[in-house]
């Protein structure tokens, strides 16, 4: 649906919006060209001039600290000027239009708009209203996606299991409102793994969730029997009081990751969140900060992922060598 959209006529990324209709190819693009960022941190000089005279803008509809600060993080480390726009406290409460905002922005010459917002499909509109020169990346859109969310996971995945082949991968909490989710399901499932379980009460998940290719259980000791990476996903509070969930306590019991549910899974399986995270709710300390998680490496691996799709949308192939 959204691939015409995505791609140039030569099918290389122009924007990256969704990862559906993305190739196994072209995801797997996006990881080596990472590969080649992730060493950058550690240089003393930790500055490519790749983007030099790019302008990249971050709108943000919607707060994300994490997600604003590594894409900004990413923008400066390609050499790229980064122009930080706060929508909620400025321009559409101020009664202009979405595209009028962005007309004017395009008036000052800028090369990306990398988007986040809270209902769906906003950055396809953008994307579909924005002058030819400009790529738009989504960083969350409503409950829709958040595909560089999960191409970083998918980049952590590859580090510690080396290839997607055979995986078994287990997603657990509130399927139904999660845009990362959604996101990793199709970029799992693309990439080739064996299996995908998701893991929840019933109220949370999706009515058709079978044909998002998964495998839908409502049992940890049975989800995570044998599975190579789990991912817990954020709960979100605010929906404890609606009809979705008992109470925080009552969840954590039933799904929350502790160092017994664990060990249901294979011995050297990893443990993943998107965060933040709310320990004790979907996940205990001890399994956080345990051996197992890789959640802080999502964090640094996001800058490298996010750095990979902004050169290619932008036009420079070939990473940083």
């Amino acid at each position: 649906m959204h691939r015409h959209l995505q791609l140039t006529e030569q099918g290389k990324l122009k924007h990256f919006l969704s990862i559906e209709g993305l190739d196994k190819g072209l995801l797997t693009e996006i990881l080596d060209t990472a590969e080649s960022f992730a060493g950058i941190s550690e240089h003393q000089v930790k500055k490519v001039p790749l983007l030099r005279g790019k302008t990249i803008v971050n709108l943000f509809f919607e707060n994300s600290t994490r997600t604003r600060t590594t894409f900004e993080l990413a923008a400066t480390r390609l050499s790229a000027d980064v122009l930080n726009i706060n929508i909620a406290t400025s321009a559409t409460s101020k009664g202009e239009s979405l595209l009028d905002t962005i007309r004017n922005l395009e008036a000052m010459h800028v090369d990306m708009f990398v988007v986040r917002h809270a209902l769906s499909g906003a950055a396809h509109f953008i994307a579909q209203h924005t002058a030819p020169h400009i790529s738009v990346i989504n960083a969350g859109d409503g409950q829709h996606a958040h595909p560089t969310q999960a191409m970083l996971d998918m980049f952590t995945i590859r580090q510690h299991k080396k290839q997607f082949e055979g995986l078994k991968v287990a997603i657990v909490g509130d399927i139904l409102h999660s845009r990362v989710a959604r996101s990793q399901i199709l970029a799992l499932n693309t990439l080739g793994v064996a299996e995908v379980r998701v893991i929840a009460p019933k109220t949370l998940l999706p009515a058709h969730v079978r044909s998002m290719g998964v495998i839908p259980l409502h049992d940890m000791d049975e989800g995570l029997s044998d599975v190579d990476v789990i991912i817990m996903l954020r709960l979100q509070k605010e929906r404890m009081n609606s009809a979705f969930l008992p109470s925080e306590s009552e969840f954590f019991k039933c799904y929350g990751l502790t160092e017994a549910k664990l060990l249901r899974a294979k011995p050297n399986a990893i443990v993943m969140h998107p965060g933040p995270i709310n320990r004790g709710v979907e996940i205990a300390s001890s399994v956080a900060d345990g051996p197992q998680s890789v959640i802080l490496e999502q964090v640094s691996n996001g800058i490298a992922v996010r750095m990979a799709v902004m050169t290619m949308t932008l036009g420079h192939h070939g990473g940083a060598a």
